[in-house]
């Protein structure tokens, strides 16, 4: 998790496909929930979950990490990591797999919009109209009719907008703060944060559900730490396209378990928001982790 490693694309690729899987199986763990779970739940444990591995590794690696003078700055973070994470999980629970998952890339349109208001970036006429006719993409997948948008679209673009926030956050937060440092403190933000509502709404849950949050959680940590390691051992421009294998691992495990099946918009919408997020963001600086 720290240190320069040499630059290995084929592993990083690897780790990012493996990453790719991981978070497909964390959202579609959740769908074997009973209706009883109350959602705050659901954010709690993946909150408990990040918070108590990465403490566990600090703990035996290197305790120091878990200060930092940067706090303000760290909770910040974490209450973002929040905001993204319920309007996340809550577009799973309402959209098939395939679209919500599309629905994330929508990020890397988002970053464009706001780099020249945040970072005071140029961005051009071809990027401007690249991102634009991607957002058209998110339109043509989410199968909008004049202003009838699902309320399921507007949690996954909500989600897609504040991880763009996060992008911006890790920028200032990687000059000074080490991975796990930032991760622990998403960890304990987001779990206080989540816990009022968690005890308010909480139900006797059954060792089926406890197993299936906790698998989860620890899924989705998993994934986290992934895509870390793979950008730390492949160039961002070599690896740029092995993110979008989500929407694969997505379309076959809606089809194969739970029997949905994507239309030919929101095929096209994919394909449209895959291409313009990568010709968008093809010559973008990224910050190191």
């Amino acid at each position: 998790m720290s240190g320069q490693a040499p630059v290995d694309n084929r592993y990083g690729a690897a780790l990012l496909l493996l990453a790719a899987a991981v978070f497909t199986a964390d959202v579609s763990v959740l769908r074997f929930l009973s209706p009883e779970v109350a959602f705050a739940q659901i954010i709690f444990f993946r909150s408990a979950c990040q918070l108590v591995i990465v403490a566990l590794w600090i703990g035996c690696r290197r305790p120091t990490l878990f200060r930092s003078g940067n706090w303000p700055m760290l909770v910040l973070r974490g209450l973002t990591s929040l905001v993204c994470w319920w309007l996340y999980y809550a577009s799973f629970q309402t959209l098939d797999l395939a679209l919500a998952t599309t629905l994330t890339f929508s990020t890397s349109l988002f970053v464009v919009v706001m780099a020249p208001v945040v970072l005071g970036e140029k961005i051009g006429m071809m990027r401007a109209a690249t991102t634009a006719f991607g957002f058209l993409g998110v339109v043509l997948a989410s199968g909008a009719q004049s202003f009838d948008v699902k309320p399921g679209v507007l949690l996954g673009l909500g989600s897609a907008l504040a991880a763009a926030i996060l992008i911006f956050q890790n920028r200032v937060l990687a000059r000074t703060e080490h991975t796990a440092t930032i991760m622990v403190w998403i960890g304990l933000v987001a779990s206080l944060g989540t816990l009022p509502g968690a005890v308010a709404g909480w139900t006797n849950l059954p060792m089926g559900d406890v197993a299936l949050l906790l698998v989860a959680g620890s899924l989705a940590t998993l994934g986290m730490l992934l895509t870390v390691e793979a950008y730390r051992f492949g160039e961002v421009s070599g690896l740029a396209t092995f993110p979008y294998a989500r929407i694969l691992f997505a379309l076959t495990i809606g089809y194969v378990v739970f029997a949905e099946v994507a239309t030919p918009r929101e095929l096209a919408g994919a394909g449209i928001i895959v291409i313009c997020g990568l010709l968008a963001n093809e010559r973008r600086p990224h910050a190191a982790p």
